[in-house]
């Protein structure tokens, strides 16, 4: 990290941590559950709003958007988050400034320090999605280089490039920690793990990541992106990694995200977990509101339904079953998935893309990555049925 950085946000973060520190003691000791905590008065007030939401949740199909690209999140919107932050709209809750947010951010980092690092409040950090917390970890550094896989996240380049780095990329298109440790000669001060790895889908496991980052210099700062951990986690245990562990290591930044298993792409939430050194020195760099008191709030009450999102989760699997069986039927090549979404390989990336384009049908093609293939995002069982359908057709 520079040692020469303006120390004009210490107090802020200082402050934050203290604040923190008051909502951990006030958060319930069993958080399986999600509270509802509306009065009667605030019930009656958004009583139409609400009936409206759950009787569009009783149906999937009034949820069908055919963009099978953005690998966001398919199923209907929890009704919790819903009622609680359309009452807020209501109340006008979210147009307050300074009070709401710091508060909803103090509880926020709480919750997500019960969940995964233990009550270690004092090492996490919030940003406006996973990215922004990628940015203030390249604009810390200031790299000279920076090191990926071949094919993973374009925001880690662009970000980079904002530095003047360069780019090291191994020679694979998926994870190849061999590669890796070759390209460590070349003196990188950031390296790139995107665990699993997104437009692909693979993942390593977490036993192969702990060895490299044992092998790696103590000055060379390592970025985890878990943005797609929690479906990697419940598929296979062997690839899971627990923020936790993380804070065992000096150099190595966790990035964890709200906007793929927890359905708030178009919140904008994400989080950073690492020691208080890379924290405290991220704070430096975050804007004193860069999430708004709407957003926070959709995560607090997010974070407390573990059941839903694993519900959620054993879906996406379930469905991702008929893309694999279609390839299997097709004899098409496919990367094994621990995301949600899975990358098929085609005579015509392009001409499928567009294709499909054409019917209302929007898939990322991969032809920009030097691959003849399309990542297509795993939707509800309609979306799946009209994708498939015209699919089988094409192909």
């Amino acid at each position: 990290m520079k040692d020469d950085w303006k120390t004009v946000n210490e107090d802020k973060y200082n402050n934050l941590k203290r604040l923190m520190d008051y909502c951990t003691k006030q958060i319930p000791t069993d958080t399986s559950t999600t509270a509802d905590t509306s009065t009667n008065d605030q019930e009656d007030e958004i009583q139409s709003g609400t009936n409206q939401i759950q009787s569009t949740q009783s149906s999937e199909e009034v949820f069908f958007a055919p963009h099978v690209d953005a690998t966001l999140y398919p199923f209907p919107l929890l009704t919790q988050i819903a009622k609680q932050t359309n009452n807020m709209v209501i109340k006008a809750d979210a147009l307050h400034y300074k009070t709401d947010v710091w508060v909803n951010a103090a509880v926020l980092v709480s919750l997500v320090a019960v969940y995964f690092t233990s009550y270690e409040i004092i090492d996490i950090i919030i940003g406006a999605g996973s990215d922004q917390v990628l940015e203030f970890a390249i604009h810390a550094v200031e790299p000279k280089k920076v090191l990926m896989s071949k094919t993973t996240f374009a925001m880690y380049e662009i970000y980079s490039k904002q530095v003047g780095a360069e780019i090291l990329k191994t020679d694979s298109h998926e994870h190849n920690l061999d590669e890796f440790r070759e390209k460590l000669k070349e003196n990188p001060e950031i390296i790139f793990l995107c665990l699993p790895n997104n437009p692909l889908g693979e993942c390593l496991d977490w036993e192969e990541v702990k060895k490299f980052i044992d092998e790696v210099d103590e000055d060379i700062l390592i970025i985890i992106d878990g943005a797609y951990q929690e479906y990697a986690s419940f598929k296979d245990k062997n690839k899971k990694i627990e923020p936790k562990w993380i804070l065992n290591y000096p150099n190595v930044l966790y990035t964890g995200t709200f906007s793929k298993a927890y359905g708030l792409g178009g919140m904008r939430i994400g989080y950073g977990i690492a020691n208080q050194t890379i924290i405290s020195n991220l704070y430096k760099l975050r804007p004193p509101f860069n999430i708004t008191t709407l957003s926070l709030k959709a995560g607090i009450i997010a974070l407390q339904d573990e059941k839903f999102v694993n519900d959620s989760i054993e879906k996406n699997f379930i469905e991702m079953e008929r893309y694999i069986q279609f390839c299997n039927k097709k004899g098409l090549k496919y990367i094994e998935s621990w995301t949600n979404f899975i990358t098929i390989f085609v005579e015509d990336s392009t001409k499928i893309s567009d294709d499909l384009l054409k019917m209302g049908i929007i898939v990322r093609n991969l032809a920009g990555y030097g691959l003849n293939g399309i990542r297509i995002t795993i939707g509800n069982k309609i979306q799946n049925d009209k994708v498939l359908n015209i699919l089988e057709n094409m192909i």
